[in-house]
């Protein structure tokens, strides 16, 4: 499918502005990159878990979506989105509904690597044709920036504070994009906002016309607690993947294929330094967390690299 952006950005607007996203989030590019990629005809319906963009873009009686909106539970929103589909397909084969309508389901890491895994893996593993797409600002921001299963190891967040007995948090960041691949589904994908959008819009326009349950996952970064300059968000989501802390691949039928590599592979504290959740780390004594976090990130690049080989 080709890419136009001046076509893109002369449709109409499916996420409107006027949201109460924080400046500098990247929630909100994020769901507007999504819902840009419908088709101009198509109708959806937009299910949320509770979290940062639900409190922030659906207060009611005011929304900023122009597609039909479900506010679910924390925990179920990937189960309410797979009802709503499934009633759906029965009132259109008894010819109740004429129009086509696509559902997109959005949650935070929060929602969907932790409190809402089991209702997402039993979506997914059913089949309903929907797209559950993860907004991974890396810990729960809404109420606080606890750390998830989500948040990288040595962040400093509330629950795993930095200090003099605490180097923030110990364990390393879940891989659920590779999880959800695990389930065989149709597609699976991991992108952010970077550029002029392309890989977002690409990746979000064959999750939602390819047949059956799809999954994408987003790095959003986080101003608050990730501590970084809200005109910086850009900047921070292209480090991530010229560092390789965040790969853009697909799962296409069980196929992976790496959509970008650097023509040089930047050393992560590029991406560490520019977020106060990592400053410790620089620290004199600390050097070694550089070195296992550099570690890491090229210990999973070359996991990944076997697997798209």
């Amino acid at each position: 499918m080709g890419y136009n952006l001046r076509k893109e950005l002369n449709k109409k607007q499916r996420f409107a502005p006027g949201h109460r996203l924080c400046a500098g989030c990247g929630a909100g590019p994020a769901i507007q990159g999504v819902l840009r990629a419908l088709d101009e005809g198509d109708k959806a319906v937009i299910a949320n878990a509770t979290g940062c963009v639900e409190v922030s873009t659906f207060i009611y009686p005011n929304t900023a979506y122009e597609d039909s909106y479900i506010h679910s539970a924390f925990e179920n929103a990937a189960a309410t989105t797979g009802g709503v589909e499934t009633a759906y397909r029965v009132l259109k084969k008894k010819g109740k509904i004429e129009d086509n309508f696509k559902f997109i389901c959005f949650g935070g890491d929060g929602g969907t690597y932790d409190i809402g895994l089991q209702s997402l893996s039993g979506a997914m593993e059913r089949g309903h044709d929907m797209v559950y797409v993860c907004y991974d600002n890396e810990a729960y921001m809404n109420t606080g920036i606890q750390r998830s299963s989500s948040t990288p190891r040595f962040a400093d967040a509330t629950t795993t504070p930095v200090g003099t007995e605490s180097y923030g948090k110990t364990q390393n960041k879940k891989d659920l994009t590779s999880i959800i691949a695990a389930h065989n589904i149709p597609y699976v994908a991991q992108t952010t906002m970077i550029g002029d959008f392309r890989d977002l819009h690409s990746k979000a326009h064959r999750a939602i016309y390819t047949p059956g349950p799809a999954f994408l996952n987003i790095m959003a970064p986080c101003p608050r607690g990730w501590r970084y300059e809200m005109e910086d968000l850009a900047e921070i989501c292209k480090l991530a993947v010229d560092t390789c802390v965040w790969p853009l691949y697909e799962v296409i039928e069980g196929q992976w294929h790496l959509n970008y590599e650097p023509r040089k592979k930047l050393p992560v504290e590029q991406f560490l330094e520019k977020q106060g959740r990592f400053r410790h780390m620089f620290k004199p004594g600390n050097e070694w967390m550089i070195q296992e976090a550099q570690d890491y990130v090229d210990q999973k690049w070359e996991q990944l690299l076997a697997k798209c080989e």
